[in-house]
Parts: C-alpha cells; sequence; structure tokens
C-alpha cells in the first residue's frame, strides 16, 4: 500500500501544483469545481468521494488529463488497480507528453498486477523522454529488469506445493510469523485477536508437534510475554529458551516499535525485558531472527513501518552487551524496503523480503549465503511461483533444511492468513546440520547445572555456538554444520572449566544427536581437569596454532579465579621409549607454562611436570584410548 502512495505523490504532484495555480488543461468550469472538490476529498481521506468527484469532473469534460491522473492514484489508493491502469492509460492517450511521470506510474501499477509486457512499454517509453528525471529514470530502468525477470521466471517455474498447517494452528483469524525450535516440536507464532481495550491486538501462540506428525491445538503464551498491546514476530533462540520478539507502545520503548526477549524457567516465560541500547533507538526495530550462535540478532530498522527506508541489521551479544548494530551489505539491503529476516540455524543462509532487487513485481523472498570473508553473497530470487506480483510475507526455514514456513491469504484455508508449508528444491536449501545434546552436571553432586558453553571451529578458531545450558535440566541443544572438528569449552564460577574437541562426521538428526556429557569439578585443592584442547605435532613440543584458544581460557580462568598455584602435567601414550616420553611429556608441559607465563601468569603460581606413560586415563590397547592417554592435565595445588 505504501508503495502505491508513493506513486500517488510522485506522480500527482504536478495536478496538484495546478489546483494551487488554479489552472488546469480543462476549460470546464464545472468539470473544475469538481476536481477541486475531489482534491479537498482527497487531502482528507475521504476516498470514495473523491473518486466520486472526480468521475463527476470527467463526466463534465472527457478529455480532461488531471482528473484521470487523479482517479488513477485513488483507484490504487482504494485497491483497485485494474481501474487505476485504465485511467492512466486514458490521460497518456489525451497527451503522451503531458506529464512524463504518467508513463512511469501506469508502469509502475501494471508492474503491481502482473501485466509484465505493458509496463515493459511504459517504462521504457519514460526513459526515452527528455525531460523525465534522471534518478526516475533509473528506478524505471530498475523496474525493467524486474519485469524482464518475471517474464523469464513465469517460463520457468520452480516447485512449490504449499500445505495448510491445519485446524491446530490456524483458525478464523490471522495466523503469521512463525518460530520454530532446533527439534521442530514446537511451532511460536503470532495471532491477531479481538482486544477489550482495542478492535484487536497481537499475541503470541504455541503449538506442540504431535506423534502423528500433525500440529496440537494452539495455546495462549499467556503473562507476562502476552498483555493487552501487540506483541509480534517472535524468534527462538535455538534451544527454545529465549525468544525475540517486537512490542510496540511500551511504556519503557525507545521508540514506537522495539526489541524485546523473554528467559524461560522451565514451562513458565519470564518478564520480557527491552533490548535497550544501542539496538532500540528512537526508530522503529522489530522483526527480529537469533542466531544459533546464541550470540547474533538480525532484525529490522526503519522510520516505522510504512517507509521505504526499511534496512537489515545485525548485533551481536557480550557480556559487555549488544554491540552497536551494523547494516548488512550492499548484497541485502537496498535503496528499497528489506524486511522478514531469517537466519536459518547452520549460521551461513539468510532469507529476507526486498522490494529493492529483480522481482515478479511486488516485495520477493530473496536468499543469499555468507561467502568465506564473512560477508552475504548475491541474494538469489526464490523464484515463481513462491514469489508472484503481490508482496510476499517472508518465510522460515525448518532446522533440516527441507521445509519452509509462511503465511498467506490464499483460496482454501481456515480463513484470513494462514501458516502454510512447502518442501524447499535444491537450490534455496541452507547447507546441511547436524545436532549436538549437551547435559552439563556438578561432578560431585552429579545433579544438573547451568554454565556458559563456546563451541569452536578449530580450524578457523572462531565461535559457532555461544549459550548456556538449562538451569533445571543443565541440558543445551545446538546444530552444527557437519563434517567439522570443534572444541567444546564450557565454564562456571567456582568450577573447573571443561574441555573437549569432537567431530560432526556425518549427518545426524535430533532422534540420533551427539551427546556431550560435561561433569563440572568445583575449584578446590587436588582437584584436576585435562586441556583436551591442546595439540602438538607429533614427537614434538611445540604448540600448534590451534590451541590458542584452549590456552587462552585457561589464563583466563587463573586470572578469575583465587588459585595460588597449579601444576602443568604432561602425559603420553605407550608408543614408544619409556624415557623419550618422559623426555617429551616434560617438555610439553614447559611449552604450555612459557605460554601462560609470556600471557602475564607468575611463574611463580606455577610447576610443570612430565609423566609420559605412567598415569593412564585409558587403556592403551586401541587408538581411542591412546588418544586419551595423551594429553595435558592441570592440578590445582593450593586456592585461597
Amino acid at each position: 500500500m505504501f508503495k502505491r502512495i508513493l506513486i500517488i505523490l510522485f506522480t500527482f504532484a504536478t495536478a496538484t501544483a495546478f489546483a494551487q495555480k488554479q489552472t488546469y488543461t480543462s476549460t470546464s468550469s464545472r468539470a473544475v469545481k469538481n476536481l477541486e472538490q475531489a482534491l479537498k476529498y482527497y487531502d482528507s481521506r475521504q476516498t470514495a468521494k473523491a473518486i466520486s468527484e472526480t468521475e463527476n469532473a470527467i463526466k463534465a469534460d472527457p478529455a480532461f488529463i488531471e482528473a484521470y491522473m487523479l482517479l488513477g492514484d485513488l483507484q490504487a489508493d482504494n485497491n483497485n488497480i485494474p481501474a487505476a491502469i485504465e485511467a492512466y492509460k486514458k490521460a497518456v492517450a489525451i497527451n503522451p507528453r503531458f506529464f512524463p511521470n504518467n508513463f512511469y506510474a501506469l508502469g509502475r501499477y501494471e508492474l503491481e498486477s502482473g501485466r509484465y509486457d505493458d509496463a515493459l512499454i511504459h517504462f521504457n517509453e519514460f526513459v526515452k523522454m527528455e525531460t523525465a528525471k534522471a534518478d526516475k529514470k533509473e528506478e524505471a530502468k530498475n523496474l525493467i529488469a524486474s519485469c524482464e525477470f518475471a517474464k523469464k521466471a513465469i517460463q520457468n517455474p520452480v516447485p512449490f506445493s504449499p500445505v495448510n498447517a491445519g485446524a491446530g494452528i490456524n483458525s478464523d483469524m490471522d495466523e503469521y510469523f512463525p518460530s520454530i525450535t532446533v527439534d521442530s516440536k514446537r511451532m511460536l507464532f503470532t495471532r491477531k485477536i479481538k482486544s477489550d481495550l482495542y478492535e484487536w491486538q497481537e499475541d503470541f501462540y504455541i503449538s506442540t508437534l504431535q506423534q502423528d506428525s500433525t500440529w496440537g491445538k494452539a495455546k495462549n503464551v499467556g503473562a507476562p510475554v502476552n498483555t493487552a498491546l501487540n506483541e509480534g514476530a517472535p524468534s527462538y533462540s535455538a534451544d527454545g529458551q529465549l525468544i525475540f520478539f517486537t512490542a510496540c507502545d511500551r511504556p519503557e520503548s525507545k521508540g514506537s516499535c522495539d526489541i524485546y526477549y523473554s528467559r524461560k524457567f522451565g514451562d513458565v516465560w519470564g518478564k520480557p525485558i527491552n533490548l535497550g541500547s544501542p539496538v532500540n533507538t528512537g526508530a522503529w526495530e522489530s522483526q527480529p531472527s537469533f542466531s544459533s550462535d546464541g550470540k547474533t540478532l538480525y532484525f529490522v530498522r526503519g522510520s516505522n513501518s510504512r517507509t521505504n527506508d526499511q534496512d537489515i541489521y545485525m548485533s551481536e551479544v557480550s557480556e559487555k552487551g549488544w554491540s552497536t548494530p551494523v547494516k548488512l551489505n550492499n548484497n541485502i539491503n537496498t535503496a528499497g524496503k528489506e524486511e522478514a529476516v531469517f537466519i536459518h540455524p547452520d549460521n551461513q543462509t539468510l532469507y529476507f523480503v526486498s522490494d529493492g532487487w529483480p522481482g515478479m513485481g511486488g516485495s520477493d523472498i530473496f536468499m543469499s549465503k555468507r561467502q568465506a570473508d564473512g560477508q552475504w553473497g548475491k541474494p538469489i530470487n526464490l523464484g515463481y511461483p513462491i514469489n508472484t506480483f503481490a508482496n510476499e510475507a517472508g518465510l522460515i526455514v525448518s532446522p533440516t533444511g527441507d521445509k519452509a514456513y509462511f503465511s498467506s491469504n490464499r483460496e482454501g484455508g481456515l480463513g484470513g492468513l494462514d501458516i502454510y508449508s512447502f518442501d524447499l528444491y535444491d537450490k534455496i536449501k541452507p547447507d546441511p546440520v547436524s545436532y549436538a545434546i549437551g547435559y552439563v552436571y556438578d561432578d560431585e553432586t552429579k545433579k544438573p547445572t547451568d554454565a556458559k558453553f563456546e563451541i569452536i571451529d578449530i580450524e578457523s578458531g572462531k565461535t559457532v555456538v555461544e549459550s548456556y545450558s538449562d538451569k533445571n535440566t543443565g541440558e543445551f541443544m545446538v546444530t552444527l554444520p557437519y563434517g567439522k572438528n570443534y572444541m567444546l569449552n564450557v565454564s562456571k564460577r567456582k568450577y573447573l572449566f571443561y574441555s573437549d574437541h569432537f567431530e560432526m562426521d556425518k549427518l545426524a538428526d535430533i532422534k540420533n544427536a551427539k551427546q556431550l556429557i560435561v561433569r563440572l569439578k568445583p575449584v578446590k585443592d587436588g582437584s584436576t581437569m585435562s586441556l583436551n584442547n591442546i595439540f602438538f605435532d607429533t614427537n614434538s613440543a611445540a604448540l600448534k596454532p590451534e590451541s590458542k584458544t584452549e590456552l587462552n581460557k585457561l589464563v583466563s580462568f587463573i586470572k578469575s579465579n583465587a588459585i595460588v598455584k597449579l601444576e602443568i602435567g604432561g602425559h603420553t601414550d605407550n608408543v614408544g621409549d619409556d624415557k623419550a616420553n618422559m623426555i617429551l611429556s616434560d617438555k610439553r608441559a614447559k611449552s604450555v607454562c612459557d605460554y601462560l607465563i609470556t600471557s602475564g601468569i607468575e611463574a611463580s603460581r606455577l610447576v610443570s611436570k612430565g609423566y609420559g606413560e605412567t598415569k593412564p586415563v585409558a587403556e592403551n590397547t586401541t587408538e581411542e584410548g591412546k588418544a586419551k592417554n595423551r594429553r595435558t592435565e592441570i592440578t590445582i595445588l593450593s586456592v585461597h
């Protein structure tokens, strides 16, 4: 709708200037009087009366160009695009050179209604006109590209067979903006319902997948997340323990709409918290999507929901708070309107809606892949008939990457907007991911506990997931690109940090997820822990570069705990000469000590010792056992 208003303002600016000068192409006083009355109705948003008076002006003077122009804009504003097109066709038929922008407006309305051949004719005519403004000519050229794209897309349709999500989710009201957990068992979505205070309001509902693969009857999430005001566009964290969402006009809001989050405690959602600055500003922030890395938030920012200046931003959270949001690169954002951003759990594939890239005429859905340098690549239009000349509402993609969910008011639904699903074709699928489920326990009490965990790509050294285990169950759930090696670091105050490494060597669904068992040991005299992410070349004491991440974690751990003294112990398997193994283990322990000292740890607090093969923790009869025995271990000698 706002796009049409822009066309109205653009095309009819000259006509309203004529009105101020009382200069028209018509010599009929009756026609002029009707048009001026229509303009008054137009200014007061009385569209029906404005249309009636404009039609009276045309009856009085069938060659009244300005009347046809105003009628075209009014009909479009009234959502009658065919009538708008006919009105503008008559305007250009009377005098093609009267106002070049008439061809632009005509082309836009034709593009909006899928009349691509006609739109091409009128856009090309507009570009040829010497009196047309240069910036509008550039816009017209971009729209010509959309027409040409659309024609080819229709000739080469993509697979698309949408299926209604069913009565468990959909009703005779509007349902939209779905979000789904990584196990694909819970769907959170927005429903427009009747309100006691207003005509309607938006609330969150949640549905659980049943054993027969149907969605169960959705339940209102309730207070404190839902209020008498509007809540919309929810986004689950990967583990389902957080939701980020949009709320508008709350007392603590920075602007008209802000982004909030709520944390789940057992089965109860906590009080929503405004993210505050710098994410929320006096502008309009909405439509969040939280990445599976547990720290990156993507969202839409604009002056309001109806303007054409909306762009997609991202911000990262750390112990210091949220970083200053950064606008995504020009392969995502355009001079047009971007919205409905969704980052897939693979953390490599972004889906979004835009009217600034060549498309079918309205706002289309696009996909972009993260490149090797971390930037987003050139977007791919999802194609026809997923995209049409109408404005598409955006979608989310299941963690498995094979199914998309979106909302539509297409025929055959249960009423209003319904949520549908469809199978993705290969070109627009995200990267394959595997699942890992972790369980964190206190090693002494054996009870589950909450703790911070990080999963790091060993090859790149980059943190791919950072979050917390559940307070009640100790559980955490992650999705990771398969075929890579990862470090796991788990930390909690007053506990030794835990380190391990693992390989996601095959695709694993949620039922066959890799199990990560973490036992945290309290910091006290005699406590020991293995540094499983310290790496050396064979028969060498030189630290490999990928050891740096673990070593830096150890430095931070020592500095933040009241540890007086600790021992660094080196251990080997039983392969080779006993004496040589003892010497090698001693040198490796000393290498770790040297790194700690150069990183600011006092040498007086450290002892290094090699144990060779004398203290195995597993049998040396298997490769797996030997790998466990080749380790670097720390022992707390004394604490305050």
